[in-house]
């Protein structure tokens, strides 16, 4: 099958469009963009900038995508935005591309959902299997780790890590780091516990959640030994060679 364009549709030269793919009526493609096969583009879709799509995307109307940073030290500079496979973006998402100060890269990995109305700011890195709810906006340089879920009208502060399996209560604002398998809620966030319900579903047994609760407790006291590349201890390191840690851990 051949892709679809709508001949209402405004398409650059510039942009390369893969197999199967649907672009529907009123879409704006302008710059130097990549969109893989079997990706969908609903109608009044924005794609802008140095944009790379992966497949089987599905982007709702009124999206924007690649857009310039909301960064008053940004001034042109060439920067870029990267999106996996399978996500989607639902109506008036908007996604920033990078800055000189965060790599020049915004990027997203696979089989996230992002609601209705939710902001992507720039420089953000974000894994695997994550929902967005409505609304949540995260500040620049923020990392999204795997299998989190973000609840509805939830802010996240510039350079916060949000660990695995973890779960943001609705109307949360976030200002410290989140570590993996946490419950957070509240504004300013404080750790609920473990976000016992999402370890379930991912199957994790009662010594790994044991093991999950003693490693909370060393990294809020300062200290973290790892002794084995278990597949809970993985995810910790992953999770602190990435945060920043002058922010902290969110604590009850």
């Amino acid at each position: 099958m051949t892709s679809l364009i709508h001949q209402s549709s405004t398409v650059s030269k510039s942009v390369k469009i893969g197999k199967d793919v649907k672009v529907g009526p009123f879409c704006n493609l302008n710059g130097n963009i990549s969109i893989g096969d079997g990706t969908e583009l609903k109608s009044h879709v924005s794609i802008t900038g140095n944009t790379t799509i992966g497949k089987k995307n599905i982007f709702y109307p009124f999206s924007n995508i690649g857009c310039d940073p909301q960064d008053l030290k940004y001034s042109g500079e060439e920067s870029f935005l990267k999106i996996g496979n399978s996500n989607t973006f639902r109506e008036n998402v908007t996604i920033s591309k990078g800055t000189k100060d965060g790599g020049m890269i915004t990027s997203i990995k696979d089989n996230n959902l992002f609601m209705t109305g939710v902001h992507i700011a720039h420089d953000c890195k974000i894994n695997n299997n994550n929902i967005f709810v409505n609304q949540v906006t995260l500040g620049g340089h923020v990392n999204i780790q795997d299998n989190v879920v973000i609840g509805g009208l939830s802010a996240v502060i510039q350079f916060v890590t949000i660990g695995s399996y973890s779960m943001i209560g609705g109307m949360s604002g976030i200002d410290k780091n989140v570590l993996p398998f946490s419950l957070a809620i509240g504004n300013r966030a404080k750790l609920r516990g473990l976000n016992l319900v999402g370890i379930r579903r991912n199957n994790f047994n009662k010594d790994e959640i044991n093991k999950i609760n003693t490693i909370h407790d060393g990294f809020i006291n300062k200290q973290m030994n790892f002794s084995t590349n278990d597949k809970v201890e993985v995810i910790f390191q992953e999770y602190k060679s990435i945060l920043n840690e002058k922010l902290g851990h969110i604590q009850k």
